[in-house]
């Protein structure tokens, strides 16, 4: 039957719970099914009785590739939104060929050589260097990179991570929540030849080798709220010029707020003379990050701007020149701050601290059992 216009009346599209729970396992599915997931997407917001537009405009497509899809599922179900076999020549590489390269990839190593190299492995294997790559991208398997990584063995990791992560979610009303930490030795580096500028088609150039002129430390605070940064630098990153650095945070803070301060645990921290300095202004609320985990600290996330923005790819002269670039920095920073959004929850950290310590656990028992801390007798 057609509708006035002379269309077709559009199908009703039935969902069943099974096939609801496959579209959202497809949803989740990595980067080499985007496709796929996308797909998904489209027949589960079909299901909840949108049109066609406006699914299209919520997703940011067509009209017709939601029609064709939606059509694709009422007629084949889940497995329609698969594609289909391509035509061309039959596959020349059998499972057990990419099942050899990916075992050989995870289990073993070349001689002499830390990990396997395209090259390398199709060599092993016999196959040939294109097939060694396309195998690698569709396991995402990339033997070249090597990420680091500390597990904390601090023995209440996951009361301080949920003290400190409850700040950032959920700050108390009526006061200031700063992340302090310092960012000591900070080198002077001229390098001993001209950069040369970018150019079309050509990168900057700078040469390998630098002369040192000397260091600074910066002391920092980043009030989360606003993502204003008040920072000082310093010769050197003693705790009296902690301590300092302290006097300079204050004058410029509201004089009756209350504060909470995330730093870690270094020994410019706990000094006699810090604690006293604590001890007589009760405002302030210190939390401490877990031993081995200053990414709880969001100061280190402005540091990082401050380094790939400002001093990484800079060459200084002198000290000088490097305090002034990173009191440069500061001004045009606080001229429009922008705050940094902690988005990992609790749960989430710990399940994932969880899963680490698993790993750990398997490769080499009783490694992330928390050291027995030994007072020294007097």
């Amino acid at each position: 039957m057609a509708n006035p216009r002379g269309r077709p009346k559009k199908q009703e599209l039935v969902m069943k719970d099974t096939q609801a729970q496959e579209l959202r396992r497809l949803v989740q599915q990595c980067r080499s099914h985007r496709a796929l997931a996308f797909r998904a997407k489209i027949i589960l917001q079909c299901a909840t009785g949108k049109s066609n537009v406006a699914v299209a405009q919520q997703l940011k497509t067509t009209g017709f590739t939601v029609g064709f899809w939606r059509q694709r599922f009422i007629a084949g179900g889940v497995d329609s939104l698969f594609d289909e076999p391509r035509p061309g020549a039959p596959r020349k590489i059998g499972d057990e060929d990419v099942e050899r390269v990916v075992k050989l990839t995870l289990e073993s190593t070349p001689k002499a050589a830390t990990h396997w190299s395209t090259r390398g492995l199709a060599e092993k294997t016999g196959l040939s260097q294109s097939a060694i790559s396309r195998i690698w991208r569709a396991f995402g398997l990339q033997p070249h990179r090597s990420q680091t990584f500390q597990l904390s063995s601090d023995p209440f990791l996951v009361a301080k991570v949920r003290d400190i992560v409850g700040l950032y979610m959920n700050p108390p009303d009526h006061a200031l929540v700063l992340c302090v930490d310092e960012k000591s030795q900070i080198q002077a580096l001229n390098r001993t030849q001209p950069i040369l500028p970018m150019q079309p088609g050509q990168a900057e150039r700078r040469s390998h080798d630098y002369q040192r002129h000397g260091t600074t430390s910066l002391f920092a605070a980043l009030d989360i709220a606003t993502g204003s940064v008040v920072g000082k630098c310093f010769a050197r990153h003693r705790a009296r010029e902690f301590k300092k650095f302290l006097d300079h945070m204050d004058a410029r803070l509201p004089a009756a707020a209350e504060v909470h301060i995330v730093l870690d645990n270094y020994a410019t921290h706990k000094t006699p003379a810090i604690r006293r300095w604590f001890a007589r202004r009760p405002r302030y609320h210190l939390h401490f990050t877990p031993t081995h985990a200053s990414w709880l600290n969001l100061i280190e996330r402005w540091f990082a701007e401050l380094t790939n923005q400002r001093i990484r790819r800079e060459s200084f002269f002198s000290v000088e020149d490097l305090v002034a670039a990173i009191e440069d920095f500061l001004a045009v920073w606080n001229d429009n701050p922008k705050p940094f959004v902690w988005t990992a929850t609790v749960d989430s950290i710990v399940a994932k601290l969880a899963r680490c310590r698993q790993t750990l656990e398997q490769i080499q028992p009783g490694c992330t059992a928390p050291k027995s801390r030994k007072r020294m007798s007097s």
